[in-house]
């Protein structure tokens, strides 16, 4: 019992994974994520700053992206260390606390976006439903109130699955099998019953995550009947083009996270690479490509990114 007790009383380090079977080569792995870190930081700020300094682009619609930049911004951030320090100097290890904090901010900036992707929803649903109110009801504070209400949400719902964790004991092997501290992760490596811990992260994320997946697709079901409504073809295409954006963000946002859940659950026997490779992408390809989708697609924004850029061709 004595042993048990100093093996659960001391300090824990866990040890991170980069991609299973290719450690010889993760130096050269480390390319193509620098260049992803890259893309995701720069696009993100870009866009921040764009919008921040473009007057025209102070408007509901692009206060969301800015919040969405900034969430992809966290995201990107909250993985940077870990993920190169494993590429480059093998530093695998990381204390139990700060396990905790990255998980935190980690699920944190995830249900940020997803609450941030409904917001959006609900923008793009005003703005064709309702376009005369538009204004009047997206108002600049009731937009800075989403904002605060999107932060405090995820703290209350993320706060108590993250501080369950110490309750915990691990007495087993302390190897994680991604290059970031995951949650059901670090709950395999507990020799404690962990069906607590499994119930109120579940719920948190159904309640978030869960819950704003099925608002969106309700969103876009009163835009289609609206749309549908509209008479003239081409004002029902404009409409649509408005949302081609926003769709792409939606889909890029969940369907690596389902892919990771269900690999999570029922790939037992699929290849360590795998899992791997689906977790990394459910945490960079975001980031990377929502400041693409919405500097091309999106019109405004395409022409004050030139602008900054190149503002002797304007």
């Amino acid at each position: 019992m004595s042993t048990f007790q100093n093996i659960t009383s001391s300090p824990i380090i866990f040890l991170l994974t980069g991609v299973p079977g290719l450690e010889a080569f993760h130096t050269w792995i480390s390319i193509p994520f620098c260049f992803l870190y890259a893309v995701a930081l720069s696009g993100n700020s870009l866009i921040l700053f764009t919008i921040t300094s473009q007057p025209s682009l102070h408007e509901p619609m692009y206060y969301f992206l800015s919040m969405l930049s900034t969430t992809d911004l966290g995201l990107s951030i909250s993985t940077l260390v870990t993920m190169l320090g494993i590429f480059w100097f093998n530093a695998r290890e990381i204390s139990f606390n700060a396990c905790l904090s990255q998980m935190f901010f980690i699920k944190l900036f995830t249900v940020m976006e997803s609450s941030v992707l409904l917001a959006m929803a609900f923008d793009r649903y005003v703005a064709i439903s309702n376009p005369l109110r538009y204004a009047t009801i997206l108002t600049d504070s009731r937009i800075a109130w989403i904002g605060v209400a999107i932060v405090i949400r995820g703290t209350l719902m993320l706060t108590p699955m993250v501080s369950l964790l110490q309750r915990l004991s691990f007495c087993r092997s302390h190897v994680l099998h991604h290059s970031y501290c995951y949650h059901p992760d670090v709950m395999k490596l507990s020799c404690t019953d962990t069906r607590i811990n499994s119930a109120v992260g579940l719920t948190a994320m159904i309640s978030t995550v869960g819950v704003d997946s099925v608002l969106i697709l309700l969103s876009y079901a009163l835009i289609v009947r609206t749309v549908l409504s509209i008479a003239s073809r081409e004002e029902r295409k404009k409409a649509f083009s408005t949302c081609i954006s926003h769709i792409g963000a939606v889909a890029i946002f969940y369907i690596p996270l389902i892919s990771l859940s269900f690999v999570h659950r029922f790939g037992k026997r699929a290849p360590p690479y795998v899992h791997t490779m689906i977790a990394n992408t459910y945490l960079t390809v975001p980031p990377v490509m929502n400041p693409i989708i919405y500097s091309v697609k999106t019109k405004q924004i395409r022409k004050a990114v030139i602008k900054i850029l190149h503002p002797k061709e304007i």
